[in-house]
């Protein structure tokens, strides 16, 4: 499983593993978040690019999910810019940044639990969806046959995450392992270009982790999806990623191929607990 890999070139270039990694998809440059006094991120740039795995990590209160959520557009950087598909991204709503190919999972479990498997992934389809809200309603025509498609497509992503036997049961009454699964078919079901993963390991056991990994790994390889992943899990990050970015403080403190990272001794100490001074 390891993906290890030398940090890509400015253009296009295939890995050992016969994977493409493309240009860059987005850049995040010179990005500060303050929350009034506190500076959540401080001056922080890096680039993500297409086809790729890009891990951030870091300890707990790094500014590793106020990263993410800059990336996503649910916080606007109080400094910097972000760029996505080579044009300067303006401040916009979630929902427009999940119209241009965004999709996301939370840390914390956001799903309907009274909703099964089937139609808690049917939620991811609603950017996608063009009829009018009184034709849907009316399930009458052309909303009944783009119905009738989401569904297929929805199918195909329960066959993929090897799901078919809880697609009817309520998501509330599945394992948590499961429910991690249902949450990351929900975002497929966007078609994103842009997957950001918050933490999908958290709180598994040893089996679950390695079905998610294979997860991850295949949503890579056979879509060619770009994934931004956050995980504490350090096995899997340097199985996992193409390369890493480190957080500690708001700052970043590595950036670069897995193995390169793991031998840092800003990362060693900031993973160790070294007292700062």
């Amino acid at each position: 499983m390891n993906r290890m890999s030398s940090a890509p070139p400015t253009e296009s270039h295939v890995t050992e593993d016969g994977r493409t990694i493309g240009p860059v998809l987005m850049e995040l440059r010179n990005i500060t978040l303050r929350f009034g006094g506190v500076v959540a991120i401080k001056d922080i740039s890096f680039d993500i690019r297409e086809g790729e795995i890009r891990a951030i990590i870091g300890p707990n209160g790094a500014g590793k999910s106020s990263m993410l959520n800059v990336i996503s557009g649910f916080y606007r950087p109080s400094e910097g810019e972000v760029w996505f598909e080579g044009a300067r991204r303006p401040a916009m709503r979630p929902y427009k940044v999940a119209r241009q190919g965004i999709a996301r999972t939370f840390q914390n479990i956001a799903l309907f639990s009274g909703m099964s498997t089937l139609d808690n992934i049917m939620t991811g389809r609603i950017t996608r969806m063009k009829s009018s809200l009184l034709s849907q309603a009316l399930w009458w025509g052309p909303a009944e046959r783009e119905e009738s498609d989401h569904r297929a497509a929805v199918e195909k992503i329960i066959d993929f995450l090897e799901i078919q036997h809880i697609r009817k049961t309520p998501v509330g009454r599945l394992p948590y392992g499961l429910q991690k699964r249902v949450e990351l078919g929900r975002a497929l079901a966007a078609e994103p270009r842009l997957l950001l993963l918050d933490e999908p390991m958290a709180g598994m056991n040893v089996e679950e982790k390695e079905d998610m990994s294979r997860f991850i790994l295949d949503v890579n390889d056979e879509f060619g999806t770009t994934i931004v992943l956050i995980e504490h899990d350090m096995g899997v990050v340097m199985d996992l990623s193409d390369r890493v970015v480190v957080m500690d403080y708001g700052r970043k403190i590595g950036d670069g191929p897995p193995e390169e990272v793991r031998a840092s001794k800003d990362v060693i100490d900031a993973y160790l607990g070294v007292a700062h001074d």
